[in-house]
Parts: C-alpha cells; structure tokens; sequence
C-alpha cells in the first residue's frame, strides 16, 4: 500500500483530533500487522468501498479515550459508556470523510459506511479483504490509540 495512500488518513487524524477534542495526535511508524488483536478497550471500524474496497479502523485505550471525549464534551467522562461509544463512531466518520475527500482529490473515489462500534477488552478485528492491513500507532500524552488501514490489492 502507498503511502499516499495512508498519508490523508493519517492527515485528518490529527486534524479531526485537534479541532473536535484539543489534543495533539503524534503518529509512530507505521508497520504491517499480521493478526487481528486490537490493543485498545474501544475501536470503530469503517467499512470502504470504490475504486478498491477495504477497511479502517481505530482503537483506543481507555485512558485515551476518556481524555479525548472529556475534552469534546467539556466535562470528565469515567466510564465507557454509550456517549464514548457514539463519540467513538463520529471520530471514525469524521476521520474518513476528510480522507476520503483528500483521497477524491487526488482520483481515488471511495465511499464510507456507517461506523460500528466495539467496547471491550482483548476484543479482534477481522478486515474483510485480503489485502495488506498498515497498522499506525499514535499517542496523546501519556496514552495510546491505533490506526489501521486494510485496502485489497
């Protein structure tokens, strides 16, 4: 997968979380991830469809989550609960809407689908196509989130 085509989605990432929670992303190095473990405690996953069909997905830790849903309310959230998991949904939808424009600008056309929500501890992600699944780490002050992108070939 090129990086051009990672790059918007790394791009709004960063902008949906600065404009909508007041925080600052920092992207690790991105690596190929081979199984479907997800390391955080909540996760949403778009589905994507167009000139390739694909998926992405986030998940964050707890404490990252919290902190970043804190900051869109204006008010300490402590539990993950239906207002975090919506939250959740929204910051996927909004992270490959503004991917997905970049993405039209540059002539790959892709469409989105409603985004599903996972809460839970150990829980996995199967992406529903073949090909190879980018795996971006980032972290917001002393928390963590990961960003996965999995396009067919």
């Amino acid at each position: 997968m090129e990086a051009k085509f990672i790059n918007p989605f790394i791009k709004a990432i960063i902008e949906v979380l600065k404009t909508m929670a007041f925080v600052n992303p920092v992207p690790g190095k991105p690596y190929l991830k081979k199984d479907t473990k997800i390391t955080g405690d909540v996760s949403s996953v778009v589905g994507l469809t167009g000139i390739k069909n694909g998926a992405i997905s986030i998940s964050f830790e707890k404490a990252c989550i919290l902190k970043v849903v804190s900051n869109m309310f204006g008010e300490d959230m402590k539990e993950l609960d239906a207002s975090v998991s919506d939250a959740v949904g929204e910051i996927a939808n909004m992270i490959s809407g503004q991917a997905r424009r970049d993405l039209e600008g540059m002539g790959f056309l892709l469409h989105g689908a409603i985004p599903t929500v996972f809460i839970g501890s150990n829980h996995e992600i199967t992406h529903i196509t073949d090909g190879p699944k980018i795996a971006i780490p980032f972290t917001v002050d002393n928390s963590k989130f990961t960003f996965e992108v999995c396009m067919e070939n």
